[in-house]
C-alpha cells in the first residue's frame, strides 16, 4: 500500500528512479478503464440515459475535480451564510464519507460546530436527503457538498474549486494523477473557483485561469485565498492568532492536500520545526495518539502542536505529550470575482421568491 505523500511524489514525477517509473506505467495501464468508466457515466447522464431528479428547492453543488482538499469547506461554510443572513433555511447534505453507522463524520463534525443552527444531513442516497432536509427542516436552499460527480441529484448552480498547489491534479485520472474525471467535465461547471492563490505567483493564476476558460468559458471565476483568522483549544477559541508569531511548532493534519494546510500555518509567522502528512479523514485511535506523541518526543521542543478544525474534532483532548495542543481555524477571503458569484446566488434567490409569489 503507498502512503498519500509517496503517491503524491510518484504520480507528480517528483520522485525518480527505476521503481517510480515502474511504478507510474503500471498506474497509467490502471487509469486506462477508470477513465473509461468514468467518461461512460457521464455519456449516459448528458444523453439522458441516466435518471436526473429534481427537487422543489435550489441546489448548490461544491465540488472539485481532483481528488483531496481544495478548500470546499470555508467554502460551504460562507455559502450557508451568505444565505442564512438573507433569511432563507438552508441545509447541508453530504455523503457523510467514512462516517461511524449512526455518526457524522469529521467535516461534518467540524460544519455542526462552525453552523450550529444548520441541518446537515448524511447519506449516500442524496436524493433523499435533499428531500429529507425539505420536509424535516423546511429548508429553502440545499448545498450539495462534494457534489460534482454526483450527478443524480439536478443542481441549479454547480460550483468546481481548483486548488492553486495542484490545479490540474498532474494531468492524469486517478490512479496514475489526482483526477477524479477528465478535465474537460469542467463544461458542465456554472463557476469555477481557484482556492489557496497566495501560493502561486500572479502569472500562475493567469495561466490556470487561461486554461480553465478554454475548458469551460461560460464559467463564473473567482479567486479566494484561506485565511487563518484563531486559534481553538478542545472546541473553546483560545490564544488570538499573534501568539503564533515567531513560535516553534510541530504540525499535523489529516486532509486531502496537507501541503495547503502547511502553506496556511506558514503565514501566521511561525516556526514549523516539524511537520506530520496523515492519511486523509484519519481515524485517532488511542493507538494513533501514542504514535503522534512518540512522535512529539523525538522532536526539538516546541511550544504548541497545531492541527486543523477536521483533525481536533475527533481528537477531543487539549494537549498531546504535555504540549498544548490547537486548532488552527481557517475561513475563507475573496480576492477576485465575488461580485460575480453573488449575483449567481442571488438569481437562485429571485427565482425561489418569484415561484413562491
Amino acid at each position: 500500500m503507498i502512503n498519500p505523500a509517496k503517491f503524491r511524489e510518484i504520480v507528480s514525477g517528483r520522485r525518480q528512479g527505476l521503481q517510480a517509473s515502474l511504478l507510474r506505467i503500471l498506474l497509467r495501464c490502471l487509469e486506462t478503464p477508470y477513465a473509461l468508466l468514468t467518461a461512460l457515466r457521464n455519456v449516459g447522464y448528458d444523453y439522458g440515459l441516466c435518471n436526473i431528479e429534481s427537487i422543489d428547492t435550489p441546489v448548490i453543488s461544491v465540488g472539485n475535480l481532483t481528488l483531496g482538499g481544495t478548500g470546499k469547506t470555508p467554502l460551504v461554510q460562507w455559502l450557508a451564510r451568505w444565505y442564512q443572513d438573507r433569511s432563507s433555511r438552508v441545509a447541508l447534505v453530504s455523503r457523510g464519507y467514512k462516517a461511524a453507522p449512526g455518526s457524522l463524520n469529521d467535516e461534518a463534525r467540524e460544519l455542526a460546530e462552525k453552523l450550529a443552527r444548520i441541518p446537515h444531513i448524511q447519506n449516500r442516497n442524496r436524493v433523499q436527503a435533499a428531500r429529507q432536509a425539505i420536509r424535516d427542516h423546511q429548508s429553502q436552499v440545499i448545498l450539495l457538498d462534494d457534489g460534482f460527480q454526483h450527478r443524480r441529484l439536478h443542481r441549479d448552480l454547480d460550483i468546481v474549486l481548483i486548488d492553486a498547489l495542484e490545479p490540474y491534479g498532474h494531468d492524469h485520472i486517478f490512479p496514475r494523477g489526482m483526477l477524479r474525471e477528465s478535465l474537460n467535465s469542467l463544461c458542465r461547471a456554472d463557476a469555477i473557483g481557484l482556492s489557496r492563490t497566495d501560493a502561486v505567483s500572479t502569472q500562475q493564476r493567469k495561466t490556470i485561469r487561461n486554461r480553465v476558460q478554454t475548458l469551460a468559458p461560460q464559467a463564473v471565476w473567482f479567486e479566494t485565498v484561506h485565511q487563518p483568522y484563531q486559534l481553538i483549544r478542545h472546541q473553546k477559541p483560545a490564544n488570538n492568532l499573534t501568539w503564533l508569531r515567531n513560535r516553534s511548532v510541530a504540525a499535523f493534519c489529516g486532509l486531502g492536500n496537507p501541503s495547503g494546510f502547511q502553506h496556511t500555518l506558514t503565514t501566521c509567522d511561525c516556526h514549523i520545526a516539524a511537520f506530520r502528512a496523515l492519511p486523509d479523514h484519519y481515524a485517532y485511535t488511542q493507538q494513533n495518539l501514542r504514535s503522534l506523541a512518540t512522535w512529539l518526543a523525538h522532536e526539538p521542543a516546541v511550544d504548541a502542536v497545531v492541527c486543523t478544525c477536521k483533525d481536533l474534532v475527533k481528537i477531543g483532548r487539549s494537549e498531546i505529550a504535555g504540549i498544548p495542543l490547537y486548532a488552527l481555524d481557517i475561513g475563507m477571503r475573496f480576492v477576485h470575482g465575488q461580485s460575480d458569484l453573488e449575483d449567481c446566488l442571488q438569481r437562485l434567490l429571485t427565482a425561489r421568491h418569484s415561484v413562491a409569489a
